[in-house]
């Protein structure tokens, strides 16, 4: 029996696919008799709701107004006396109405220490715009807020009662000066409130905690986590990317006889040296805390993700096509946003006539205008991380990048192009062209045409060098496509002369891979 060839990828534990594939969604189904219930609640609770609702926020307004009151809102010194006394007590109590008269019914565990102790609280997981309830709970601490939600009307007031640091869109050193503002309010020893931050920086739907943004962690001070759960039968607070929308979760809400949170206090976890050093590793220390408390696992995915979920829809993609865990992949793989955005056009061009957003290798090989050969299967097997026959963006993104990026050094490309330069004129003629695709991949008149005039891009009946490595570097898989034929050949070339000299050759090749892929592991 002859011995197996060696797949030149070993499949690094790190980046195979997440505890949970798709934390943004909301699938929560709701039964006839669920609708019958909300119906028949709702009727007589929403209607009472709202007028209680309206009634505290009436009284509400002008307390968060008086407070407010001729108080600077940027570089003013956090509020002392009446005003503070009025924000911990008043507004306090009237938040807790405000949920109250909503349904909710809230259960606190743990104990909250002061600003002195724990100068920060991170609050995840973050999955509904509900969870403002933890800052009435905890005393109305300092939060980061957009500018923007300052001008909305009546909400913008109770805003400014919490002395929020605020984040502006519009101003590019904003991020800089935000981070600025929350370690000068962790280290002023108590003379401001605490700072409460959700560190996720978007909603989920609670199934797991996925990276947490540094502001919190880089003053390197002590942090206390706070965990949020909503432990109801039927879920009707998580506000996520795919799901119910704001309006249709707050009708449900409204319509139930009563909505439970728990708020969970954990103790303060103090940096050490190092993590006072490395924010992303105490941040990472931390959520492992928050993780274990509430029995869930952690991903990488972050706000990115979000962002690829989008820009897939607006591709025609399914939304979850865009996710890959983008806190790892950028990590590890060392890509900007931009660049993964990039691929995720590459993707979708190929994807647009499949459904669910994975191709299989007919749709691979039609994209690159070529017939399935032994060539094209290897290349897809190795782009295939889990082994079920299709690619996704996730396992697309990790193939071009490890396999096709590095094929595109010159030394590959310029023995590529000697391939098809047979007469070794520097130059790649139609015949020279058609000829070794015909003979190496089987590939049609037709399509060849096609390809070569892609490739030569001054219309000159030739292809250059500069032209052959231009189209590479922006179709990286024909790259990886020549050096697997390359493999192959040689593959061939050694199981006819030698099986045994193949097989040792193929135990250092693994050893080799091996030893690469530690290095990128975690």
């Amino acid at each position: 029996m002859p011995p197996q060839r060696v797949f030149t990828l070993p499949r690094q534990q790190s980046l195979l696919l997440p505890a949970v594939i798709n934390p943004f969604v909301q699938d929560t189904k709701l039964s006839k008799a669920a609708i019958i219930k909300c119906v028949l609640l709702g009727i007589f609770l929403v209607p009472i709701r709202a007028v209680l609702v309206s009634l505290v926020l009436m009284v509400t307004w002008p307390v968060a107004f008086i407070i407010t009151f001729n108080h600077p809102l940027k570089g003013a010194e956090p509020m002392t006396g009446w005003r503070r006394i009025m924000c911990r007590r008043v507004m306090a109590a009237l938040g807790r109405a405000y949920y109250f008269c909503m349904g909710f019914r809230v259960v606190i565990k743990g104990r909250q220490v002061d600003s002195s102790e724990a100068p920060i609280l991170a609050v995840a997981p973050h999955s509904t715009f509900f969870d403002g309830i933890v800052c009435i709970v905890a005393g109305l601490p300092s939060t980061v807020s957009r500018v923007e939600n300052l001008a909305t009307p009546i909400f913008g007031r109770f805003v400014r009662c919490l002395q929020p640091v605020l984040v502006s869109r519009k101003d590019p050193d904003s991020r800089k000066n935000t981070i600025q503002e929350i370690e000068s309010r962790a280290k002023s020893l108590g003379h401001w409130p605490q700072v409460l931050i959700f560190p996720e920086g978007t909603c989920t739907n609670r199934s797991c905690l996925i990276t947490f943004k540094q502001g919190a962690f880089i003053p390197g001070v002590p942090v206390q986590p706070v965990v949020m759960r909503y432990p109801n039968k039927l879920d009707t607070v998580s506000w996520t990317w795919q799901g119910f929308s704001s309006n249709t979760l707050l009708l449900l809400t409204l319509s139930q006889l009563y909505t439970t949170v728990e708020i969970e206090f954990l103790p303060t976890h103090i940096p050490t040296e190092e993590e006072k050093k490395c924010p992303p590793l105490f941040a990472s220390r931390v959520r492992d805390k928050m993780a274990q408390a509430l029995g869930v696992p952690v991903t990488d995915h972050t706000y990115e993700d979000c962002r690829l979920m989008i820009s897939a829809g607006e591709l025609t993609l399914p939304m979850e096509a865009g996710l890959v865990e983008f806190t790892k992949i950028s990590r590890k793989l060392n890509l900007k946003w931009d660049n993964v955005k990039k691929e995720l056009e590459g993707f979708a061009s190929m994807a647009t006539s499949c459904k669910g957003g994975r191709i299989n290798i007919e749709e691979f090989a039609s994209f690159l205008k070529l017939p399935v050969n032994p060539a094209l299967e290897e290349m897809f097997a190795l782009f295939d991380r889990n082994g079920d026959g299709t690619i996704d963006f996730r396992e697309y993104v990790i193939g071009v990048t490890i396999l096709c990026r590095p094929a595109n050094t010159e030394d590959v490309l310029r023995m590529a192009f000697k391939l098809f330069d047979t007469d070794e004129d520097e130059r790649i003629t139609r015949e020279e062209f058609t000829a070794l695709l015909r003979s190496a991949l089987g590939v049609s008149n037709i399509n060849m045409a096609k390809l070569f005039k892609e490739i030569d891009a001054d219309g000159s009946g030739f292809i250059t060098f500069n032209e052959f490595q231009s189209f590479a570097m922006s179709h990286p898989e024909y790259a990886k496509l020549f050096t697997t034929y390359l493999e192959l050949q040689r593959y061939q070339a050694i199981q006819e002369a030698n099986p045994g000299e193949l097989e040792l050759s193929g135990q250092i090749s693994d050893i080799q891979e091996e030893s690469i892929s530690d290095k990128k592991d975690d």
